[in-house]
């Protein structure tokens, strides 16, 4: 059997699926989906990014790093909680399409990299006056993969 086939095939049977099809038609939902998912990406691009700015030195006097991240850190995750369910959504209305397209490929590339980033960044020891190197260099990462 060949792979490509079946995923194609699972693919046009989500977009077949009732519920994705009435996404597809609305006139309404669909317009509101891609809202959700563009304020998704806002709250998790601008919690971000201010962090990553943090981390670079920005404001060092306002806040130390965990207690910035204690309030952004929240705001990025849900707005991560939004983008992706939508985006599975707005994906699912023409999955084989998407699917096919190597923007939306490197799309997700990017979107992995930056999440494995995150997590990896989050795992780091950023107490402290000094950020070093590798922290920078993961928080410049960040801002370029989100």
């Amino acid at each position: 059997m060949n792979v490509r086939l079946t995923f194609d095939g699972v693919l046009e049977a989500v977009e077949n699926t009732a519920p994705i099809a009435a996404l597809r038609e609305s006139t309404f939902a669909y317009p509101i989906v891609n809202t959700l998912h563009i304020i998704g990406i806002a709250l998790l691009f601008g919690a971000i990014v201010t962090l990553d700015l943090r981390l670079l030195g920005w404001r060092r006097e306002t806040a130390p790093v965990d207690r910035l991240a204690g309030l952004l850190l929240p705001v990025a995750i849900a707005g991560l909680a939004v983008a992706i369910p939508a985006g599975l959504l707005l994906f699912a209305t023409d999955a084989r399409a998407y699917a096919a397209s190597p923007l939306f490929q490197t799309k997700m590339l990017l979107i992995g990299l930056a999440i494995g980033n995150a997590l990896w960044l989050r795992r780091t020891a950023w107490r402290g006056q000094h950020i070093g190197p590798p922290v920078a260099l993961a928080a410049v990462a960040s801002i370029v993969l989100w």
